[in-house]
Parts: C-alpha cells; sequence; structure tokens
C-alpha cells in the first residue's frame, strides 16, 4: 500500500531533521546538543504561532496585507498587552526568528543578539499570569557555551549555521498542515537522542506507544477528561497522548511535576510546540514525594506515569512522611532504595473517585516482600488494583526489562484483577521492540471484555491473591503457552529399536567386509 501523504509528510521531516541534526552536531554530545536543536525549534515555533496569530486577527478585518514580521519594533508595540494576554509572552517583529535568521550571517554580534531576545521573550510575561509558565525556559540554550567552540568567532558561525537549518525545516503553516508538525518533530528529536543515548536520555522518555497505550487505558469510555496529571512527567509526552486521543480541546488541563531542571524546561517547551497555551497547563519543578506541587489541583480524572526505577528516597528516614496522608493509609512506607511504591501511592490518593491510573513499574513491585508486600495487601484489601499487564521486554529505552502496568481504580464494580500478558504483543524495528497498533489493540480488547483467554488474560479473585501472598505478577496467574514439540513416545522408541537393529546389522556387514580384506592380505 502506497504511504498516504500524511505518512510520506512525517517521513520526509524524519528524514530531513535527522541530516539537520547530525549535520550541525559537529564535535558536541548528541545529548548534550539536544538543548541546542530543541531550544531553536521552540524559538521558531513561538515567532511563527504569534505572526500567524497577530496577522490572522488583522487580517479578518479587512487589513488582508498586514505583516507583523515588517512591522518596526515601535509600530509592533500595538499587540503586547493583547498578545500577552492570550499567548503569555510578546516577541518584537525585530526579534521574531525570521528576522534573526536573515541578519545572523551579518550579525558579529550574534550570541548577544541571541541572549537579548530570549531574556526579552522571558521578559515580556514578567507580572502576568503566564510568568512561571515562561520563566527559565531559554536557560539550557547557552549561546555563550563553549560547547558551541572555543571562541566567540566560533560560536556564532555554529549558531549562524543552527538557525539557518533549523529555519529550512519543511513545517511550513502549522495551522494548514495534515499533522501536528512543530510536535511531531519536537517527539522525533525526544525520540532519536533517547535512543542514541540509551539510560541518560530513555530514563525520561517513553515510547509514544506506550504513552497512548497508558492513555487509551485511562480514558476507555469517556470523550473528555477534566484533568491529567503526571508526577515523574519527564518531556511531558504522556501528558500530551490525551490531545492526541481525545482531541486538545477535550482535555480541560495538563498538570505534571518533574525534579530534573533540564527535563523540566523541556516539558513546558514540549507543550508548547503542541499548542497548548500556557493556562492549560501547569508543570512544576521538584521532587513529588517530599514536595508535591499542585495540592490544590488534585484529585486527577486520568493519572498516567512512568517514573524513575527503583530510586533512593527518604522513605521511614523522615519521620514526618509516615504521617502524610498519601502514604499513611498503608500503614507502611517504601523501602529507602526503591520508591516505586511511594509514587504508586502518592497516585492513588490523588486519583479522582471516577478515575483511572495506569502506572509504568519494574517487575519488582509485584512480587517482593517486606514493605513493598504490606503496601499490595493494602492496595488489593481495598480494591484498588484494576488489572496488571505484562509488558515485552526491549520497549524503552536503556533497559531491555519487560515492565509492566499497574491500573489502578477507586470505583471498582467487581472484587477482581484481571492480568494480561502482553510480553509476545510486539514486533521488531530496528534495535528494539514496538507496539504496533493490532498489538495495543490485543491488550486494550482484553481490559474491556474482562475474560478469560487462554495463555493471555486471566480473572483472579482479590481472595485468591491474598492467598497468594499478594503476589500480583502476572505470570503467577497466566500460564504461558508450551510451544515446545509434542512427541510420541511410543513411537520414538520404536525408532530408537530400528536405529539399533540398522546399526547391528551395519556392524556385521563392516565385519565382514574387514575379515575378507584381511584374509586377502594374507
Amino acid at each position: 500500500m502506497a504511504p498516504t501523504s500524511k505518512e510520506a509528510q512525517r517521513a520526509q521531516l524524519h528524514k530531513t531533521i535527522w541530516q539537520v541534526a547530525n549535520d550541525l552536531r559537529g564535535s558536541v554530545d548528541g545529548w548534550d546538543f539536544k538543548t541546542y536543536i530543541l531550544g531553536m525549534l521552540f524559538y521558531r515555533f513561538i515567532s511563527e504561532n504569534l505572526s500567524n496569530y497577530i496577522n490572522k486577527g488583522e487580517h479578518e478585518t479587512g487589513n488582508t496585507g498586514f505583516d507583523f514580521a515588517k512591522l518596526s519594533d515601535s509600530d509592533g508595540e500595538f499587540a503586547r498587552a493583547d498578545i500577552v494576554h492570550e499567548k503569555g509572552f510578546f516577541i518584537l517583529p525585530s526579534e521574531l526568528f525570521e528576522n534573526v535568521r536573515a541578519r545572523a550571517a551579518q550579525d558579529e554580534n550574534l550570541n548577544e543578539t541571541l541572549e537579548t531576545v530570549f531574556r526579552n521573550i522571558e521578559a515580556s510575561a514578567v507580572g502576568s499570569a503566564s510568568e512561571g509558565d515562561l520563566k527559565g525556559l531559554f536557560d539550557d540554550l547557552n549561546v555563550n557555551s563553549t560547547k558551541l567552540g572555543n571562541t566567540v568567532a566560533k560560536r556564532n558561525e555554529k549558531l549562524v549555521k543552527l538557525l539557518a537549518e533549523i529555519g529550512r525545516l519543511p513545517l511550513g503553516d502549522f495551522a494548514d498542515n495534515s499533522i501536528d508538525l512543530f510536535g511531531d518533530a519536537y517527539e522525533f528529536l525526544m525520540q532519536m537522542y533517547a535512543s542514541s543515548a540509551g539510560k541518560s536520555g530513555g530514563e525520561y522518555y517513553t515510547p509514544q506507544e506506550v504513552s497512548e497505550l497508558l492513555a487509551f487505558i485511562t480514558t476507555r469510555g469517556k470523550k473528555r477528561i477534566n484533568k491529567v496529571y503526571d508526577p515523574a512527567a519527564g518531556s511531558g509526552s504522556l501528558l500530551l497522548k490525551f490531545a492526541k486521543v481525545l482531541g486538545k480541546e477535550n482535555v480541560g488541563g495538563f498538570y505534571g511535576q518533574e525534579i530534573n531542571l533540564t527535563t523540566y524546561n523541556l516539558a513546558r517547551i514540549n507543550m508548547f510546540l503542541h499548542d497548548v497555551n500556557y493556562e492549560k497547563f501547569d508543570i512544576a519543578l521538584g521532587d513529588t514525594l517530599t514536595e508535591p506541587a499542585h495540592w490544590d489541583d488534585e484529585p486527577f480524572e486520568a493519572i498516567v506515569s512512568n517514573p524513575p526505577y527503583s530510586i533512593k528516597w527518604e522513605g521511614d528516614a523522615n519521620p514526618l512522611l509516615i504521617n502524610d496522608p498519601r502514604f499513611a493509609p498503608a500503614g507502611v512506607l517504601a523501602p529507602k532504595s526503591k520508591a516505586d511504591l511511594a509514587f504508586t501511592m502518592h497516585m492513588l490518593h490523588w486519583l479522582a473517585t471516577d478515575g483511572t491510573a495506569a502506572i509504568v513499574e519494574f517487575p519488582g513491585v509485584l512480587y517482593r516482600g517486606g514493605a513493598e508486600r504490606k503496601i499490595r495487601k493494602y492496595l488489593i484489601d481495598n480494591n484498588y488494583v484494576e488489572a496488571v499487564i505484562q509488558l515485552p521486554s526491549d520497549l524503552f529505552f536503556g533497559t531491555t526489562i519487560g515492565t509492566c502496568i499497574i491500573v489502578l481504580k477507586k470505583s471498582k464494580h467487581t472484587d477482581d484483577v484481571i492480568f494480561v500478558d502482553a510480553s509476545a504483543e510486539f514486533v521488531r524495528t530496528g534495535n528494539k521492540n514496538k507496539l504496533s497498533q493490532a498489538n495495543l489493540d490485543n491488550i486494550l480488547n482484553a481490559l474491556d471484555e474482562r475474560a478469560p483467554q487462554d495463555h493471555f488474560a486471566q480473572i483472579v479473585k482479590n481472595s485468591a491473591i491474598a492467598e497468594n501472598d499478594y503476589n500480583i505478577a502476572v505470570s503467577s496467574y497466566v500460564e504461558q503457552e508450551d510451544t515446545r514439540e509434542v512427541i510420541d513416545i511410543t513411537e520414538l522408541n520404536a525408532r530408537i529399536e530400528q536405529i539399533v537393529a540398522r546399526q547391528s546389522e551395519l556392524r556385521t556387514s563392516i565385519d565382514a567386509i574387514v575379515a575378507d580384506l584381511e584374509g586377502g592380505t594374507k
């Protein structure tokens, strides 16, 4: 089947991005250089987004020849107040991406020009409702870094090329594109860098198809979600899948928290690049477990997360945490060396009564003893676990281990858990496994039908899980198919007898031949 124009458009974009990223990087480490590629992509996006928005408004009033980019800065000021209110930021005409790019090759002070532009964009939001969403967004785009070159001239040379190459990406007029090209470019870059960087990049990038699976699980039967939340937001890709699955207009708000400053900035940039306006998202910086930022916003109707695996946290070394309303109900804290179920308890507490949480977990949390068993006991005895899904191995960047998904609900209609063994649901693409659309459909259909399927899905009563020491590993309940060849022992023995008899005949014949030869030599 020939690719659609949409697929061809995406393929061409990815090919060009790959070439640009490799051409520009030079001696700069790929994962370090991502901030420059993504930062400039963001700068181009907000410039074009703002210009198109202003131009559209003027054109609709009959001023069809109007072009904001061609105004003087003093003439462009007329739009500042309204645009900051609507978009959350403002850019002077001379500081738009296209104008800075056009002058770049002749600007001996390009690094200073860009630094001023970025500072002015952030300053435009000061005192407005969007100030927190813009603050520090360009901090990682250090135009004076020695990573770009040892001298100002070398750095500017790299910046000129960076502006030129990002400017030539075939992103067109985003309002007329059949796909979200800026957002798609961002996602491809994140995946590209995560793939090449291994764990350092993969630890906060969840493959798109896994993100989609989590979004589909938490939106089953719903056409709108009031608020979606991720306590370990990473680059924000999990949150943004809800915009794809339901439509941006059907998601009331995107909320998340991220502990890593660079990743926190990437998540906010990602929101803007997907044209999610500042008033519709709230991404916070900080440690979710000890300094949660959204007490005033919970509960959340949908919660999705791929929290860091088995990281250390304060645990019982902090006497205040056992009385924290998020952790206290289980009567025990997650181990200091394994915070996985601390994230799980946090999400459960902030989950709305009619909501669903889907959490990627490492397998150990399903069966380990000690405090983790006590937390599982609390989850099972209170009927919060809706499903446990075993995913295939080698899906994620940075690890080949087969992870799992725990689905939590506060308002269940049954007192059982569905266990789904999706370990064989994958296609091999390049050097990683991937969930195809058919694989996703098989998993989601099993959750919807909630019926036993040989070697794939099993429904287990909470009481039976309790009898099994609160072990919720999928392999404990779903019997794997025995693919070994069935052997007929009777037939095998008969064949062996034939072989032995034939060996005896051959040995007798060989002995006779040897005897004849020996007789002939005498």
